[in-house]
């Protein structure tokens, strides 16, 4: 018998004599069929960001507020636009402040653009939010980094001197001076001296904080700032004298002060009170031996 393989005829003798045999053959057992792979299922951070984001929005469009259906898409909105509040909070990345608090505030801003975005308007989702979570970022900067608070319109002036005096460095080739730039901002000299000052209550140093190492100081800040004030050891004898001034006759306790606060002389002081110096001088040496001895006794 002859079996057709392709274009070619493969000749089998003594076929008879094979079947007779093939009971004894020992049978092949069946390979195994693969199964076939299962389908590749897109992952959410694979997705269309915007086309499902637009169905959500529009599924949270026609539900009532208080359904829980409503609170599980408006928290899927959340999480899959947590990227757009990332990529803002990045242009801040060289401010002083963690990145994690930067992304909570930008997270405000994306859940106040969620709640008034309207699907409607024909206005994608991010270019609705990136304003709005900017500002959040923006504003929480101006309201919590400043040390010391100050007005906003000091801030945004000190913003201005910022921009003022690079353009004037620029074109002057110097650092402006406050006239020049009270000008160029239209505003008063004692304007753009606050403004100036400003810059100071943005930032502040601990008293803790050690010495730069360029400085060449030791110890901490408080170390270094401190002087002794000599006028200190006066306080207590000023407190002190108040009350035996006050216990003192009117003429005797205007001679003192025309004395010792307004340094006249002992015959100016005659002059003034109606009285000769001499008279002006025993009472001087009586009034002061009276504050001494209270002084003393207390």
């Amino acid at each position: 018998m002859s079996v057709e393989q392709g274009s070619s005829k493969v000749l089998i003798k003594d076929a008879p004599d094979m079947l007779d045999r093939a009971p004894a053959m020992t049978a092949i057992p069946a390979q195994p069929v693969p199964a076939p792979a299962p389908p590749i299922v897109s992952q959410p951070e694979a997705l269309d960001t915007r086309t499902l984001s637009r169905s959500l929005f529009l599924r949270l469009a026609v539900l009532d507020k208080d359904s829980p259906e409503r609170t599980y898409v408006r928290d899927t909105l959340i999480e899959l636009n947590l990227p757009l509040v990332r990529y803002a909070a990045a242009r801040f990345r060289s401010r002083n402040e963690p990145m994690e608090d930067i992304v909570q505030v930008g997270t405000i801003g994306l859940i106040k653009a969620i709640d008034r975005f309207d699907c409607q308007r024909g206005v994608e989702f991010p270019t609705f939010a990136m304003p709005t979570v900017v500002g959040e970022i923006k504003r929480f900067f101006r309201d919590t980094s400043w040390s010391v608070r100050v007005p906003r319109r000091l801030q945004e002036l000190r913003l201005a001197l910022t921009k003022a005096s690079d353009e004037l460095a620029q074109k002057l080739d110097r650092s402006p001076t406050v006239p020049e730039l009270a000008a160029v901002l239209g505003v008063s000299e004692e304007d753009v001296v606050d403004g100036l000052a400003v810059g100071n209550a943005y930032t502040a140093s601990s008293l803790d904080s050690p010495s730069p190492e360029d400085d060449g100081g030791e110890g901490s800040l408080a170390d270094r700032l401190g002087y002794e004030d000599t006028a200190l050891e006066g306080v207590e004898y000023r407190e002190s004298l108040k009350p035996l001034l006050a216990k003192l006759p009117p003429r005797e306790r205007q001679i003192i002060m025309l004395r010792f606060f307004a340094n006249m002389t002992q015959s100016q002081i005659g002059e003034e009170v109606g009285i000769s110096q001499m008279h002006v001088s025993r009472l001087l040496t009586r009034t002061l031996s009276q504050l001494r001895e209270g002084l003393i006794a207390d």
